[in-house]
């Protein structure tokens, strides 16, 4: 199949589109990514990129076009509307006229966020191909669930586009089961389907962990936390949870990533004056595997809303391949999935009295059970997320809705 993803985020940036493009084109397809600007986490351009004119390159052997988009920055409210809107309107001005005389049979949206399906409707029209969209997000419910947008008007006008961009397409890729009810309520249930994400195929060379953090897991009980500082992460569950541990000073918590709200939790942390969390900012993905392997369990958390109820954040296929215990405060599809593996604990979203709880009964569980529940989660990876298992479904899916079966 002849193939354009369409993407606002892409390589250098840590997406699974990476590994999505480079497993297409090595099967055959011909694979054309259309993105914007890298400035993913940390706001800033990455070095080599300018936030004016379009840059093409290649990835892996893939044709990519960059559009101009402004920056992240601060990733406030204004700042992530202005990034979204400035990629959906530049494709809208540049994409047309940058693949023009190309054809495409399918045009992929990555669709976070789902403004990125803005400039592929266009294309999929010109170019009469097919649109499919892999949703990562419920929206707009995904806007209203941090709490930023208050906005009746505002979210009104989103949910008008969001059914606009739903209607427009052929096929809507959903990451869990709980996103495929309130989408079916705007569009025909045989236009969705259930694709999971996949865990980051671990091609690149890995790197070992900086000094000062190896040094961290020694002699402790280590909880990591890896991924996105943001509200939605509900940041506040694990300071109130490492209050509570602090009886047992021989549990560490690792907290790797940054984000919106890195600082607000640095400065909850130094206020409550805990020893038992460390934050060690942003490291490069390709530790990501060194840091995942030295844990003794791996943490996720998530405010408690309807909209982040349906989704499992994409660490958690990372955090099971890595074959270690999984403990949680959330609610929904990633519980269920805890469960459904049995890869570990998982209480109610918000719950810092059950997460502790939860943290200490592992740090008391004797070692071997302890790495049984992480060769459940490995197991459960392998049978239902392995990246061949879940990219062969994209193409099977793909093909029954085009009229391209090569």
């Amino acid at each position: 199949m002849r193939i354009l993803i369409v993407t606002q985020y892409f390589w250098p940036e840590t997406f699974i589109v990476n590994d999505m493009a480079r497993w297409l084109a090595r099967s055959g397809h011909s694979v054309v990514v259309a993105t914007g600007k890298p400035s993913y986490p940390s706001g800033q351009l990455a070095p080599g990129y300018t936030r004016h004119g379009v840059q093409c390159e290649t990835f892996s052997g893939i044709s990519v076009v960059r559009i101009p988009s402004r920056p992240r920055y601060g990733a406030t409210a204004l700042d992530l509307v202005l990034n979204y809107l400035s990629f959906a309107w530049s494709g809208l001005l540049r994409l047309p006229r940058l693949l023009k005389g190309q054809e495409f049979d399918v045009v992929l949206v990555f669709a976070m966020p789902i403004t990125a399906a803005i400039p592929a409707i266009i294309l999929h029209w010109i170019k009469r191909s097919h649109l499919a969209l892999w949703v990562q997000d419920l929206w707009p419910e995904v806007v209203t669930s941090t709490g930023v947008i208050h906005s009746r008007l505002f979210v009104a006008a989103l949910d008008l586009m969001v059914r606009f961009i739903y209607r427009a397409a052929g096929s809507v890729l959903v990451q869990s089961n709980e996103f495929v009810r309130p989408i079916a309520r705007i569009i025909p249930r045989q236009r969705i389907f259930v694709l999971p994400n996949f865990a980051p195929s671990g091609e690149e060379e890995r790197l070992r962990l900086p000094v000062a953090v190896e040094q961290l897991f020694r002699r402790r009980f280590s909880v990591v936390f890896a991924g996105n500082l943001g509200r939605a992460q509900s940041l506040s569950t694990i300071v109130d949870a490492a209050r509570l541990l602090q009886v047992h000073p021989e549990i560490l918590i690792i907290i790797a990533g940054t984000g919106s709200h890195a600082e607000p939790l640095k400065k909850a942390i130094a206020g409550s004056g805990l020893t038992n969390v460390k934050m060690v900012g942003l490291l490069d993905h390709r530790m990501m595997p060194a840091l995942f392997e030295s844990a003794d369990c791996l943490l996720v958390t998530l405010g408690d809303h309807p909209a982040l109820n349906a989704t499992i954040p994409s660490k958690m296929q990372a955090y099971m391949k890595a074959g270690r215990p999984i403990v949680g405060a959330i609610n929904g599809a990633a519980a269920d999935l805890i469960e459904a593996a049995g890869a570990g604990f998982a209480v109610h979203a918000e719950d810092s009295a059950g997460l502790a709880r939860s943290i200490a009964a592992l740090f008391k569980m004797p070692t071997q059970m302890r790495h049984e529940l992480g060769r459940a989660g490995k197991a459960y990876y392998e049978t239902h997320f392995d990246v061949d298992r879940v990219l062969s479904r994209l193409v099977g899916i793909l093909q029954s809705r085009t009229s391209c079966h090569a």
